[in-house]
């Protein structure tokens, strides 16, 4: 399959969209390279961010990047299931769920060992990920990971249920309905995921308006509300061997008010203590460094791979 360009620079080529069958699912991926230039090095496997319109479209302005600087690792850019342009079904999603989805990808697609760059709240993805299939992870890099309050504490099941209960009903799609509104969006964006309003640009605004135009895509968005992915993960990030870089924006900020007190010194300290093989470090930004502080990310991941590898 010949790749066709999808982006405005002479250096990035992504296949066409891809898909595999997982649990009778249909899942889409793609995989980015520079054109004209032989992959090297470990590939790099994507972990987009749960959220109204977000998939794996949250990854092209870090690829793009990725290759403008040089580097000429493939990525793999996987939609998790619910989001983008893989099936949308109506259940509630675990991290493990995700997590096995994953897992599967690495074992029939990727089928070689990668550095797994997560955003923000689906750490917990990539932990299970450690967890499931430990031999095909080289490293990990955490960009803006979660308050460690919010990874160290058990939110009560009922009150995941309740949650997801109240969400999954007329309410919760009437909700939906105004959540992926411009207006809503924008206004989210600024007061809890960038460090600046001008980075709240029509590009960033237009993906989250296509991605939720599905109204489908809810069910993930509100799993990640219910928050069936707050569990206590301290020994599970104890027992990960491989090297791993945690990111942490100069202005990193939660929207829990059990991570409100904290500072990003303190949470970068916090992960590091527990992390055996943890590195870490601030640029700009708040809580979606790769897009709001593209270059900065990619140095400092590019850094620590080559570093490393």
């Amino acid at each position: 399959m010949q790749p066709s360009a999808v982006t405005n620079t002479s250096n990035l080529t992504a296949s066409p969209s891809q898909f595999y069958t997982w649990q009778n699912y249909r899942c889409a991926y793609e995989i980015h390279q520079q054109i004209n230039i032989t992959p090297d090095g470990i590939p790099l496997l994507l972990i987009h961010p749960i959220g109204v319109g977000l998939s794996r479209q949250f990854w092209q302005r870090f690829c793009r990047e990725w290759y403008n600087t040089g580097q000429r690792n493939s990525i793999y850019n996987p939609d998790l299931l619910g989001c983008g342009e893989s099936d949308m079904p109506h259940v509630a999603y675990t991290p493990s769920d995700w997590a096995e989805q994953l897992q599967y990808f690495l074992q029939t697609v990727v089928q070689k060992p990668v550095i797994v760059v997560v955003q923000g709240a689906l750490l917990p993805v990539a932990i299970a990920l450690v967890q499931k299939e430990s031999n095909l992870i080289a490293g990990l890099v955490l960009s803006g990971p979660p308050a460690w309050a919010l990874m160290t504490k058990k939110s009560p099941e009922w009150q995941q249920k309740f949650i997801w209960n109240l969400l999954d009903s007329p309410f919760g799609s009437a909700f939906y309905r105004y959540a992926r509104t411009p207006k809503f969006l924008h206004s989210f964006s600024t007061r809890q995921l960038f460090a600046s309003d001008n980075a709240v640009d029509a590009e960033w605004l237009n993906t989250l308006l296509a991605g939720a135009e599905n109204p489908a895509s809810r069910h993930a968005v509100f799993s990640f509300l219910a928050g069936f992915w707050r569990q206590d993960y301290t020994s599970f990030i104890a027992s990960i061997q491989q090297p791993t870089l945690a990111v942490m924006g100069e202005t990193a900020s939660s929207i829990s008010q059990d991570g409100k007190k904290e500072t990003p010194d303190g949470r970068l300290a916090h992960y590091l203590a527990c992390l055996p093989q943890g590195r870490g470090l601030k640029i700009n930004g708040r809580n979606v460094l790769p897009y709001e502080s593209t270059a900065e990310f990619v140095a400092a991941i590019a850094t620590f791979i080559n570093e490393v590898y």
